[in-house]
């Protein structure tokens, strides 16, 4: 009884483990976190792509979605036109995996929204995992010469927009400072010397941290 038992304790982490690759997840992800589409059409994705055809389905609106990228650990979706899903699983010890989630949509200017969750898709929360960028962060301090013409164009941003995007091929987060994409292109132009490119975190001991 008891070789039975350690089996049937063997197989089920067997299919634990084949359960946490992303192409499982994202076709067990719930209805309610997936509002533009179906089981069904999250199915037809992953068949598509391994069938080497464009993974396109008609989604609830009845309008296109594309899923772009599938690889053992990562997604990306073009949910429409205007809007785009990415998933990445994360290890988060030997045994344990979770899900990092970024929403993003755009109208133009971009904006992100980070979600974490368990593999079984119940949601943790995000200030376990990340304590996202400050828009002081994406600032050059200008030196005294440069000072005015620095507050001038900051003072052009009305509110902070952050894109986020997932790596395919490894585990950082990279964040974009959006708020430039929705100035006109005189006060785009003034505030980009005093703005980063990006800033990338990497993930390292179960929480993204800024890469020094």
């Amino acid at each position: 009884m008891k070789k039975i038992i350690l089996l049937c304790f063997l197989m089920a982490s067997v299919i634990s483990l084949h359960a946490q690759d992303a192409k499982s997840v994202f076709i067990n992800m719930p209805d309610s976190l997936s509002p533009l589409l179906t089981k069904v059409n999250r199915e037809d994705f992953a068949d598509f792509l391994e069938s080497n055809m464009k993974a396109q389905v008609k989604n609830k609106m009845d309008k296109m979605s594309e899923m772009k990228t599938l690889t053992k650990d990562y997604v990306y979706l073009q949910t429409t036109p205007q809007s785009s899903f990415q998933m990445k699983l994360l290890q988060l010890n030997d045994t344990t995996k979770i899900i990092c989630v970024v929403n993003t949509v755009c109208g133009p200017a971009c904006d992100s929204r980070i979600l974490f969750y368990t593999t079984a898709w119940k949601e943790l929360p995000v200030k376990d995992y990340i304590e996202l960028p400050k828009m002081e962060q994406f600032f050059i301090t200008p030196d005294s010469t440069q000072l005015e013409a620095f507050n001038n164009a900051r003072a052009a941003l009305d509110f902070y927009l952050l894109k986020s995007d997932l790596s395919k091929d490894s585990s950082d987060i990279t964040f974009t400072f959006a708020s430039s994409e929705y100035l006109d292109e005189t006060a785009a132009k003034d505030l980009a010397s005093f703005v980063k490119k990006a800033l990338v975190y990497v993930w390292k001991e179960g929480r993204f941290t800024l890469k020094m």
